[in-house]
């Protein structure tokens, strides 16, 4: 079981999370008084009710198409100048 601070979670999350579903314990410390204590999930038993999505690409969102050439727009919000 490794003890952590509160600021190496934050500042290391991702690594922690590994650990953790490689098995590994941890005790999260703040200013050295252990506050909390991250296992991995062994229950069998637990469903998700909600797995993670892994997010779309943005080169493949749809693009949007303007009714006007970008530089008539841009002379309209210069206006007078």
């Amino acid at each position: 079981m490794k003890e952590i601070s509160q600021r190496e979670l934050r500042n290391d999350n991702a690594e922690i999370m590994r650990g953790v579903e490689a098995g590994e314990t941890y005790i999260v410390t703040r200013r050295g008084v252990p506050v909390a204590r991250i296992v991995p999930i062994s229950d069998p038993d637990l469903k998700i009710d909600r797995p993670a999505k892994k997010r779309t690409r943005f080169s493949d969102t749809k693009r949007v198409q303007p009714s006007e050439p970008t530089s008539a727009t841009i002379d309209f919000l210069r206006g007078d100048r």
